[in-house]
């Protein structure tokens, strides 16, 4: 495997005179799309996954495969799939666990860096359905931030809380489920299974955040998203879970199980929530302290309902406690756009990461 050092890219695009236009706008060429996948030891899953990628058409221009430091046969399943998967096959193996949002913020660089103008990021525990890019492609011609939906693992509508709200941070858990005729809703929120985002959005917003290692990581991206475009969910199912989780049925919607790891950072990563509010001058002290009040009493029925155990609850103010640390860090910055703010009559150069040794192929 070659190792190569990626320097920034423009976004990958055919000649104008080659392009369909849709409503004065460039119509959506898979070739310039990237699907960026983060796994961690869940070979099996991952295994899955890529046949589904395999089956898909069309396909896009290159999948980014981020390995956070998987100890089991992970590297041997991604190279048994290079001559298969039928586009540009890049694989990044981290020296360390990143968390998820160390792998998302690692594969959005790679996917930027490599020119892509869409980038499509998921977890390794679904699958793609045939015709998944291409549905989600019918919609870029109109926004630039996009959720799919995706089938649970029995095969039902997973539902997935698309609005947060604001002052609290937190989501909305009984949102409308329901599409009207113009098959989207408006979201303010995001999620790393399934976000379908245009790279001038992640120019202006930069890299998700990998402080977060794991949680609120994809809704904070989300949001900030929201911030400079209107963002969506669409009425297509694009992906389908392929991993059972232990859930609460309460309807509309479930409440899975989750671990001690999860209750740390749920509540740890309030205060990076926090940081990022204050930054942007929308931080009120009081509905965010009910917020992270009731994030705490939501893990708390998690324990006792779903999981059925009463130990864990250290975990959570542990959590707290670690978020106070960090809340008090004078030298904390959120993360940096990857382009400058254009001034007028300026163009604006693309900026990126640089030192980004990365394995690539075509498969």
């Amino acid at each position: 495997m070659a190792e190569h050092t990626l320097t920034p890219s423009r976004p990958i695009a055919r000649p104008i005179a080659e392009r369909d236009l849709v409503g004065g706008t460039p119509a959506f060429d898979p070739a310039t799309a990237t699907i960026a996948v983060v796994t961690y030891n869940r070979s099996g899953l991952l295994t899955l996954l890529l046949e589904s990628l395999v089956a898909m058409h069309p396909k896009p221009g290159h999948v980014v495969i981020i390995d956070n430091a998987s100890t089991d046969d992970t590297t041997a399943v991604v190279e048994s799939f290079r001559e298969r998967l039928g586009t540009t096959l890049v694989y990044r193996r981290l020296e360390t666990n990143t968390g998820g949002s160390g792998g998302f913020s690692e594969g959005m660089r790679v996917a930027y860096e490599l020119g892509s103008t869409w980038i499509w990021l998921m977890d390794d525990d679904v699958e793609v359905v045939p015709d998944g890019l291409a549905k989600m492609g019918a919609w870029a011609p109109r926004f630039k931030s996009i959720q799919g939906r995706r089938y649970d693992y029995d095969g039902s509508a997973f539902y997935w809380q698309y609005r947060i709200a604001d002052s609290l941070a937190i989501p909305i858990p009984f949102a409308p489920s329901e599409f009207d005729s113009s098959g989207f809703k408006p979201m303010n929120s995001g999620c790393f299974e399934g976000m379908f985002i245009h790279r001038d959005i992640v120019a202006q917003i930069g890299l998700p955040d990998p402080r977060f290692f794991i949680y609120w990581d994809d809704q904070m991206y989300g949001w900030l998203a929201s911030r400079k475009t209107p963002a969506v969910i669409v009425n297509e199912f694009v992906l389908r879970r392929t991993r059972e989780i232990k859930q609460w049925d309460m309807g509309i919607r479930h409440m899975n199980a989750s671990s001690d790891a999860y209750r740390f950072y749920i509540m740890r990563n309030r205060a990076y929530i926090k940081k990022y509010y204050r930054s942007l001058g929308v931080y009120r002290r009081v509905p965010f302290a009910l917020g992270t009040t009731l994030t705490f009493g939501k893990e708390v029925i998690r324990l006792l309902i779903v999981e059925r155990k009463v130990h864990g609850f250290s975990h959570l103010f542990r959590g707290l406690r670690e978020g106070r640390r960090i809340s008090r860090d004078a030298s904390w910055r959120p993360m940096p756009p990857l382009e400058p703010t254009p001034t007028a009559g300026s163009e604006s150069p693309t900026s990126a990461s640089p030192d980004s040794g990365v394995d690539t192929a075509r498969g």
